[in-house]
């Protein structure tokens, strides 16, 4: 008990260090944050991954019959990570976002309107305009729920500038969360990228993530609740390293040709 209430402490004395300025600078850093149209981005945060030009069309999917969802949404009563997701890939210009989720109904219904001779002339709504999605994004989310839960969860923090600090997060209702983004090509169905982000990376304690009436705006839990920053901020580091690692992209090559039989042969 001692013990529990020494590291409880510790962390709350190391987390109150933090100079205002410093969270500040935390806060720009480590939170999605901002909004973008088309190629350019505003009030992106200032670590987010950039390019140049983006490297193709993406998608976002989700798996929501996965164990992860059910907790996501029914115990955390967290909304879809799509929107967050598909911020930073705009804001990062490293993609262009198409729509394959509810959206898309919208879109087709406006084709049957057209189809059905009800929009006014003009509407161009015809056929061959939409635009192919070369790579597919999936998100998910491992949770550790060990030892979890209420004010004492005690979790190491990336602290920017003054390096790890210590951080009590009142009412966070999992120890860790690792964030895992995979990419797929449409094509070939080949994974051709996936990359993993910590939600202890990052200092979302103590009222340094983004407030609810900034950041991501109409994301809701994801800019107000302790476990909504720590993800989010998990998926915007996985993001960067998924990104970091496609700028050195370099295909896997079979011999003989992917898919023809591969070079671990079985017996006669």
């Amino acid at each position: 008990m001692k013990t529990a209430i020494a590291l409880t402490s510790l962390a709350m004395a190391l987390a109150l260090a933090s100079t205002p300025a410093q969270a500040q600078w935390n806060k720009k850093q480590n939170d999605p944050q901002g909004a973008a149209a088309g190629a350019n981005a505003k009030g992106a945060a200032a670590n987010l991954e950039s390019c140049d030009e983006p490297m193709g069309t993406i998608a976002v999917v989700e798996e929501q019959d996965g164990d992860w969802y059910r907790y996501l949404t029914s115990d955390l009563r967290l909304p879809s990570t799509i929107p967050v997701i598909r911020m930073l890939i705009q804001q990062s210009n490293c993609f262009v976002v198409v729509e394959r989720g509810r959206a898309m109904k919208n879109m087709m219904q406006e084709r049957a309107l057209m189809d059905s001779g009800e929009l006014r002339e003009g509407s161009n709504f015809g056929k061959g305009q939409m635009v192919a999605a070369d790579y597919t994004m999936n998100p998910s989310i491992n949770f550790s729920q060990s030892n979890a839960g209420g004010i004492g969860g005690v979790l190491s923090a990336f602290g920017g500038r003054a390096g790890a600090i210590g951080a009590v997060v009142g009412g966070l209702k999992f120890k860790k969360a690792e964030t895992i983004l995979t990419m797929i090509d449409n094509r070939s169905g080949v994974q051709i990228g996936v990359a993993q982000g910590n939600a202890t990376k990052t200092d979302f304690g103590l009222g340094i993530g983004g407030g609810g009436s900034g950041g991501f705006g109409a994301l809701g839990g994801y800019t107000n609740t302790p476990e909504g920053k720590a993800l989010a901020a998990a998926f915007a580091n996985a993001y960067n390293n998924l990104v970091r690692a496609m700028r050195d992209y370099r295909p896997q090559e079979v011999r003989g040709g992917l898919g023809k039989g591969g070079r671990l042969k079985t017996g006669n």
